[in-house]
């Protein structure tokens, strides 16, 4: 008699492995296991990238270039001035404190795309490629876990904080971001549901069960389901959970990154990074400035402003900065022109984005837009060369063709080029 399960794909069986796994044992995790469902061998590394970890800053809703990155003095001037920084640039007049670390990053302004629809553009922003019904695109987190393997046993390769970009595209599952909702919470569902000695019995009957199964199918979808419960064991006796308990942080610690749900974050990522983990991104919503922009730069500016610093002083404090690259994006600019309800509308044609540590230049401005941000006036840069960057500074082979399951053909940032340029 045929067996439907070895007709399942990946993610059926990784589902079902999820639901025995919390019925059996009484345990809830995620699975983000190298070894679980298939995952292949990992490629070689590429050369060059000083980039050991990445924290990807993803400013969801469209993030205005004009009073963050790229302040003009014209007719599409902001309500605030420009300000001096003591880096070679200057920043809008809400970015008071990133003027006080603009030494410390680089400035793309340059940065130019084909959409200015949210969905796609985010989805752009973090794959390099145009949405498609037929494929789902990896992000970077699962292409550095593609080609660089994991960073250690137990904590995952990559984590999405604030987030819902947890896909692994066309890769296994298992190497998928693991998603936190909430940065105080950390790490939910990793504690059994029963005590020791009743969670024990349990894996003993379920491993008698197993045994005559695992005799006759001995396929690579049963290995990984055996090993999917030995090496959830492991995460659960692990002592590396603690990278996800912001509780072990320093009261001044807390402080320095403020009460904000973003702060928080970001501060979890300095952890996470500083445990092993290779790529984390950490989202902050808000900036879909449609309507008084003043107000809202007064708010979630000032917010990503004061968190923005604080994680990149905190980074050259721990000495993590030079091995980490942070790196903050948007899914496009907003209009030069505010409009008659105070604020400014999607805007593709240019934006900007930023990059600190991970061997980048310090107070560096790569590019420029037109004298009232309109267009693209030098070194225009698309979403796949961002892409592609970011990728070539964790050591990525950009270059090197993969295929899907289906035999497609794809690369890292869909053939970008890298801005060389920004990097010292």
């Amino acid at each position: 008699m045929s067996n439907p399960f070895l007709k399942w794909d990946t993610a059926s069986r990784r589902e079902f492995m999820l639901r025995t796994a919390k019925t059996t044992l009484g345990v809830s995790v995620l699975s983000h296991l190298d070894k679980a469902m298939g995952a292949a061998e990992p490629a070689p590394a590429g050369k060059g990238g000083k980039a050991k970890a990445v924290i990807y800053l993803y400013m969801g809703g469209g993030m205005t270039h004009i009073d963050t990155w790229d302040p003009k003095t014209g007719e599409t001037k902001g309500a605030k001035e420009p300000i001096s920084t003591n880096g070679n640039m200057q920043l809008g007049g809400y970015m008071t404190n990133m003027a006080k670390v603009a030494d410390k990053i680089t400035v793309v302004r340059s940065m130019s795309s084909k959409t200015g629809v949210h969905e796609a553009g985010n989805y752009l922003m973090h794959t390099g490629y145009e949405p498609r019904g037929t494929i789902v695109h990896p992000g970077l987190g699962s292409w550095a876990h593609h080609f660089l393997g994991k960073v250690q046993k137990t904590l995952p390769s990559s984590v999405v904080i604030g987030s819902n970009n947890a896909s692994s595209g066309f890769f296994p599952p298992a190497y998928a971001p693991v998603p936190i909702g909430n940065p105080d919470a950390g790490l939910q569902n990793i504690k059994t549901t029963v005590g020791e000695d009743s969670f024990n019995k349990r894996l003993s009957l379920m491993n008698e069960f197993d045994t005559a199964f695992r005799d006759k199918f001995k396929s690579a979808d049963v290995k990984a389901y055996n090993e999917f419960y030995d090496e959830t064991l492991k995460l659960l006796k692990s002592e590396d959970l603690k990278a996800f308990d912001l509780a072990q942080e320093p009261a001044e610690t807390k402080a320095l990154y403020g009460n904000s749900g973003f702060g928080k974050g970001c501060l979890l990522a300095r952890r996470l990074v500083q445990n092993g983990v290779r790529f984390v991104e950490v989202g902050m919503g808000g900036w879909d400035m449609h309507n008084n922009i003043d107000t809202a730069m007064s708010t979630t500016g000032a917010t990503m402003d004061m968190v923005f610093a604080a994680l990149i002083s905190d980074l050259k404090r721990t000495g993590l900065l030079d091995s980490t690259l942070v790196v903050m994006g948007s899914e496009f600019g907003r209009t030069p022109t505010v409009n008659e309800n105070g604020g400014r509308d999607h805007y593709p044609k240019v934006y900007s984005t930023v990059f600190a540590g991970g061997g980048v230049k310090g107070g560096y401005v790569y590019g420029s837009s037109d004298k009232d941000g309109r267009e693209v006036a030098d070194k225009q840069v698309s979403v796949q060369d961002y892409i592609a960057t970011i990728g070539a500074a964790m050591g990525l082979p950009v270059d090197k063709v993969v295929f899907s399951p289906s035999g497609r053909p794809f690369t890292v940032g869909d053939k970008g080029s890298v801005v060389a340029d920004i990097f010292a």
